[in-house]
């Protein structure tokens, strides 16, 4: 069974998604359920280390699904203005969920002070570097590839000249949407990865489909490379910059996270293409649900419903949980990718008490 091109390409973008809720459950169970005296440990720090890369792997990701949006509507007979328009609304929409977000964690933690509902999370992150290249949309998606792989180089190697300007005068919410911090997702150096993966996903949308294994084959060993580069430049002795912080601002670290972004897609393109082109893969489950994931997975963790297991748990234990955690959110992806089915199984066990329309009407 012969599997269409653009399901494939979903499906690996999806491998790779999932793959990356997966390491954000482990890395927030942990992060939340460990004993404090336990996180000091090279357990804990080696799950924290992979809990590092998910923002990275989803603003990747979203980089490369606007654009496949910024390349459709290349294609149609619109303005510039409307293609600006038709890009903007992507954004409008993820900063609609970022708020939507912060306000159900606010009324869930009991009202929790005021600046919570404007905190910079990753979603905010999206929606602020959407409209920002949103004016790409009128570019080629040839010419798009190239030049944004130049701005998200941009964006990384000013991160750490941003980092250590003045912005005392600047207002602390656009500071925080813009300037390298460990508490926010501000543009510099966030913003890189999602530039990258619009560079990444025009290349995908330029590329002919015969040619993409071997274009996938290259990036794997490009990305490879960077990484051994990027390993050489942190460890080196000199530095371009007077002051960088390799946890914040670093562009080794920007370039590594992209580069092993890069590589994990490389992987999924061959296992999906070679392997796992038809039939259900739970990994690929989490990708095709991964924000209903991430909100419920957010108040379950961080939120009161566990307040039980807050810094209680040894290691062992909290790898238990973090399984547990797991399997549930599987759980809940499945019902959600298939509520259908699942409400017809309820119907006939006799367990969904709602009318039917039928019923109602006294038909």
């Amino acid at each position: 069974m012969k599997v269409k091109a653009s399901s494939q390409r979903l499906q690996y973008l999806d491998w790779v998604r999932g793959l990356g809720a997966l390491i954000m459950l482990q890395g927030h169970v942990f992060d939340s359920f460990t004993r404090p005296d336990l996180k000091d440990t090279g357990v804990w720090r080696f799950t924290q280390l992979l809990g590092g890369m998910p923002p990275a792997i989803f603003l990747f990701l979203t980089g490369i699904t606007f654009a496949f949006l910024l390349d459709s509507l290349g294609r149609k007979p619109l303005s510039s203005k409307q293609k600006i328009w038709g890009a903007l609304q992507r954004s409008g929409y993820l900063f609609f969920l970022a708020f939507a977000f912060r306000l159900w964690m606010w009324f869930s933690q009991f009202f929790a002070p005021w600046r919570d509902l404007l905190r910079v999370d990753i979603l905010n992150c999206m929606g602020f570097a959407l409209a920002a290249m949103s004016l790409t949309a009128v570019w080629k998606t040839a010419r798009r590839a190239k030049l944004c792989a130049a701005m998200g180089l941009a964006i990384a190697f000013l991160s750490p000249v941003v980092s250590q300007m003045d912005w005392r005068g600047m207002p602390w919410m656009l500071r925080a949407y813009l300037i390298p911090d460990h508490n926010f997702f501000g543009f510099f150096p966030w913003g890189a990865f999602l530039v990258f993966g619009v560079a990444a996903g025009s290349a995908i949308r330029a590329i002919p489909e015969q040619a993409m294994g071997k274009a996938m084959a290259w990036s794997a060993g490009i990305a490879a490379a960077a990484i051994a580069a990027c390993h050489y430049c942190a460890e080196a002795p000199f530095s371009i910059y007077a002051k960088s912080d390799y946890w914040l601002d670093s562009p080794a670290l920007i370039l590594t996270k992209t580069s092993v972004t890069l590589l994990l897609l490389s992987f999924a393109f061959a296992w999906t293409r070679s392997f796992a082109s038809v039939g259900w893969s739970w990994v690929r489950q989490f990708g095709t649900t991964s924000l209903l994931v991430y909100w419920v997975h957010i108040e379950l963790v961080y939120g009161r419903w566990m307040w039980y297991f807050k810094d209680a748990l040894t290691l062992p234990q909290a790898a238990v949980v973090a399984v547990l955690v797991i399997l549930l959110m599987l759980g809940l992806s499945r019902l959600r990718t298939n509520w259908p089915e699942a409400r017809a199984w309820l119907d006939r066990a006799g367990w969904w008490m709602a009318p039917r329309l039928d019923e109602a009407s006294g038909d």
